[in-house]
């Protein structure tokens, strides 16, 4: 008998499904504790960080301002999301930059930065590309591996930097807790700004000669994956590392939000927090993603206590709902174990393979 299947009868089964769950999520808390810079930042509805949106809101209460500013992105999410293309793109050592267009109060955030990964003379195949957004916090380092992996396929790729993250983040922080916090605008207006980054990077990668377009997303990055894509045509192979419905509810009950929990719960409850953050939720663009012929692969987690899996399988099941050509993959491992061996290997191999026939 092991961990991974094989059974003598109903009872051992479920013996060995506990043992392996509980190790699981041992391992799993280990590693999201880890990090010991966590702040618990104060709360703030941020209204500031909407100034420069294509629209506004009259509403004299702040969380009855957000709430309209949401109702209106949401009606008007083309517009929302829509951007007027940088000029000024170079590439320098293998590094993409370009300013964003996008202007938050941080200099340092407002350059964009992507490594490029030209695709192996030796395998390519036609003009194909994708881009990678990793995930929050993440490291320079982490996901070069997978980048390398699908440029050696013949996929020239593009590793973006997220907002206020690695290059782009301003001091004094230590993490990307601008990306994603207590303050409400602000979260809404990052969110917004990698979205515009991440379709500027097709604009480079069409003026390179590439037309077969993809995108891989990890975790926040597939979040930010999902919104680019159902706003994007040129997108046309997806891969949702992590999935999940509603902004709020990840931070609500993830074990690597519980910061940003601890700064919002005195003011604010889950159901308001969902509205304050609607149209930056993946489940309100499922209706438009569904109306462009897209290849969607969707991975998740059964021991995850970041993405649930209850919240991902809502997504496959408007997924479904809406006929969506689609793959699905369900790893028996948590969030952050994810990225460990042999995790990590399954998963690389999982989503070069599904680049390598559908791209």
């Amino acid at each position: 008998m092991t961990a991974f299947g094989v059974s003598f009868g109903n009872v051992e089964f479920q013996m060995v499904k506990t043992w392996y769950g509980r190790r699981m999520n041992a391992w799993e808390m280990d590693l999201a504790t880890r990090s010991t810079d966590r702040v618990v930042r104060p709360f703030g509805w941020g209204l500031d960080w909407t100034a420069s949106w294509p629209f506004e809101s009259s509403a004299a209460d702040p969380e009855a301002r957000i709430r309209e500013l949401n109702r209106i992105a949401l009606r008007r999410s083309a517009e929302f999301f829509d951007y007027r293309p940088p000029t000024d793109f170079r590439i320098e050592n293998s590094w993409l930059r370009f300013t964003s267009a996008v202007d938050s109060p941080h200099p340092l955030n407002n350059t964009v930065h992507a490594r490029y990964f030209p695709a192996n003379p030796r395998f390519k195949r036609g003009h194909k590309a994708v881009v990678v957004l990793p995930h929050w916090n993440a490291s320079p380092q982490q996901h070069v591996a997978l980048c390398e992996a699908i440029a050696k396929l013949g996929i020239s790729t593009l590793r973006i930097s997220l907002p206020y993250h690695d290059r782009r983040m301003p001091p004094p922080l230590t993490r990307a807790d601008y990306a994603v916090s207590s303050n409400i605008g602000r979260t809404l207006d990052a969110t917004r700004q990698a979205v515009i980054d991440v379709r500027s990077c097709y604009d480079w990668l069409e003026q390179r000669g590439y037309t077969d377009l993809g995108i891989v997303g990890t975790s926040l990055g597939s979040c930010y994956a999902f919104l680019a894509a159902a706003h994007d045509p040129r997108i046309r192979v997806n891969v949702f590392n992590h999935c999940s419905t509603y902004f709020a509810d990840v931070v609500w009950t993830g074990l690597s939000t519980r910061h940003i929990r601890q700064g919002i719960e005195d003011h604010i409850d889950v159901d308001r927090l969902r509205a304050a953050w609607d149209c930056i939720s993946p489940v309100h663009y499922m209706d438009r993603f569904a109306s462009m012929r897209k290849r969607s692969f969707f991975l998740y987690a059964t021991y995850d206590t970041t993405f649930l899996p209850e919240f991902s399988r809502q997504v496959l099941e408007h997924i479904r709902q809406r006929d969506v050509d689609h793959k699905l993959v369900v790893m028996p491992c948590g969030h952050y174990t994810l990225g460990e061996a042999p995790f990590k290997f399954l998963v690389g191999y999982h989503i070069c393979s599904f680049l390598k026939r559908n791209l």
